[in-house]
């Protein structure tokens, strides 16, 4: 197995990663494993080396083969030697079979992320070349409008100082690669580990992501709590206002609601779910009457979605989990995202940073403690 190295590597390193051997020539990827459900999806990533990327989602609930291959090229077959040569066209690239009752879309999509640098656009760290570009291949127009949600909700984080690169493509034929690269990482910690961070992965996710590197999926048929309840439900337990905005996609009053001059430390939850989808720190007053944010709380928290009701374009946006309608994003927002999400109070519920602990929201309480919040 070849893989290039940075040059201040260890030697050890380049030989503990030299070519298999014979009986790694020979090892035999796990067959695949019917689903308790008798359903299954399937996904498709490329994040550079596949090693890499097939770890992430090995042990995933829900989650229950990932498996090393190529995609995305022309020519008529693939294999290891003709890819990573960058003659065949494809990407190395995993395909995932999952149980979509026990982990959804959106959770392999936060996974993804959390595997790759999106804005390298010549390969991944110290794999370059066409063949090790980031992908994402869907299979369905669901796939395609979660995935398209989830990177621009990335973008809007603010957690890149670079566009946003990863492509977003349909699934194309998919090549299983040889056996000896399938579970290489279970087969071979140690060099696995040893390539892994030396290549410089490891190390950049870590800067980047910190304590968020490792992204837990909610757990199915809870979703942490974030569940939409029934519409009749909703029609007790929401005020009419509320109801209107978030189920029938209203607008309310300008200057004449709960929070476009709340000015208060805290975050901004689904009033339908309690998903939490801003906080008071991205909060400015853009003069408009209804409360306005730069950027979501999490990336994957909001939907975007094309709206023609007033004749012109606009993009709405919506609560992934509940789906809840919540407003509007413009291009004409302050630095440093550029973005205006103008948001109805009535889908809101505002949690002030006291009441973060109390209310299940304490990992949020970190986000105000370097302003002083009390």
């Amino acid at each position: 197995m070849k893989r290039f190295l940075p040059v201040f590597a260890p030697m050890a390193l380049v030989a503990a990663l030299a070519a298999c051997t014979p009986e790694e020539e020979a090892a035999k990827a796990s067959p695949p494993k019917p689903l308790p459900s008798g359903e299954e999806a399937v996904a498709t990533f490329a994040g550079g080396c596949f090693w890499c990327v097939e770890s992430a989602f090995d042990g995933v609930r829900g989650v229950y083969s990932a498996v090393s291959g190529y995609t995305g090229g022309a020519a008529a077959q693939a294999s290891y030697e003709l890819v990573s040569r960058g003659v065949s066209g494809h990407v190395e690239a995993v395909q995932i079979r999952y149980d979509p009752k026990q982990i959804g879309y959106e959770s392999l999509l936060q996974i993804f992320w959390r595997q790759i640098d999106p804005t390298d656009a010549g390969g991944q760290f110290t794999d370059r070349g066409p063949q090790y570009v980031t992908g994402i291949y869907v299979h369905d127009a669901r796939q395609r409008e979660l995935a398209e949600s989830s990177k621009a909700g990335l973008a809007a984080s603010g957690r890149f100082d670079k566009p946003i690169v990863t492509r977003i493509s349909d699934a194309e034929r998919f090549y299983e690669a040889e056996a000896y690269h399938q579970d290489y990482h279970q087969k071979h910690p140690r060099k696995y580990k040893r390539y892994r961070h030396g290549s410089g992965r490891t190390p950049f996710l870590e800067q980047v992501w910190g304590d968020e590197v490792k992204y837990t999926p909610p757990k199915p048929e809870t979703a942490d709590g974030w569940l939409k309840p029934s519409r009749e439900e909703l029609k007790r337990r929401l005020t009419p206002l509320q109801f209107k905005v978030t189920q029938d996609d209203g607008t309310e009053r300008p200057f004449a609601n709960t929070y476009w001059e709340n000015k208060k430390d805290g975050i901004y939850v689904d009033v339908v779910s309690g998903e939490p989808l801003f906080s008071s720190k991205d909060k400015y007053d853009s003069r408009t009457g209804w409360p306005s944010f730069t950027r979501p709380l999490r990336a994957g928290s909001i939907t975007e979605h094309h709206d023609h009701k007033l004749g012109v374009l606009r993009t709405e946006v919506r609560s992934a989990r509940a789906d809840s309608h919540l407003g509007h994003v413009f291009p004409d927002g302050p630095p440093p995202t550029g973005r205006r999400y103008c948001i109805n109070s009535a889908a809101l519920r505002f949690i002030p940073v006291t009441d973060l602990e109390n209310e299940g929201y304490g990992k949020y309480a970190r986000l105000f403690e370097e302003a002083g919040a009390e």
